[in-house]
């Protein structure tokens, strides 16, 4: 399917790309605290990380108006209570035994997603994980918009009584401790979801 747009609608979507800056944080020593000094110069524009980006076990509360990492994102045991305007992160993300309740904006992340013993409450409108999701141990309820894990499933421990949108599982799916565990056979949980591996209840 081909679109047609005239040039003053080509000129306004590549000033609307031009806008999301594109920073790699290597530039800033990999310090937050000089990041954040150079947005607020900026005008506190949209902006992309190009690079990973640690700011494990740190008290920062909010990504603001960060919209993707290019790379990792490691958030483990920080006190982040808000992921902002995040929307994806190229490779892995790690939010295990972090403040965060929900997961906003964000739709993808295209490596693992470490959730585990984290306050997670909500996945927002997360559709795809690329690597293996981890949420034991977690406060989970629901997998929301969730719809493919393209590695491992660790739901054990957890109160999330439906599969939901879930399509599709690459490698195993984990279960116990579960009330799905109790709920359904392997069988029957097959029937519902496409499982790469085994299935442990």
């Amino acid at each position: 399917m081909k679109y047609i747009i005239t040039e003053n609608q080509y000129k306004l979507l590549t000033e609307q790309e031009e806008k999301v800056l594109r920073i790699p944080f290597a530039l800033f020593d990999n310090d937050w605290t000089l990041l954040l000094e150079y947005m607020e110069k900026k005008g506190n524009p949209p902006y992309k990380i190009i690079d990973d980006l640690d700011l494990s076990e740190s008290d920062i509360k909010s990504l603001g108006n960060l919209t993707s990492v290019e790379g990792d994102l490691d958030l483990y045991k920080s006190e982040i209570k808000s992921l902002g305007n995040l929307t994806s992160v190229g490779g892995s993300l790690d939010l295990s035994e972090s403040e965060i309740k929900s997961l906003g904006n964000l739709t993808s992340v295209g490596g693992d997603l470490e959730l585990s013993y984290s306050n997670i409450k909500s996945l927002g409108n997360l559709t795809s994980v690329g690597g293996s999701l981890d949420l034991s141990g977690s406060n989970i309820k629901s997998l929301g918009n969730l719809t493919s894990v393209g590695g491992y499933l660790y739901l054990d421990n957890t109160k999330i009584e439906s599969l939901g949108n879930l399509i599709s599982v690459g490698g195993y799916l984990s279960l116990q401790g579960n009330p799905l565990s109790k709920k359904y056979t392997i069988d029957e949980i097959r029937s519902m979801v496409e499982v790469g591996g085994k299935v442990y209840l």
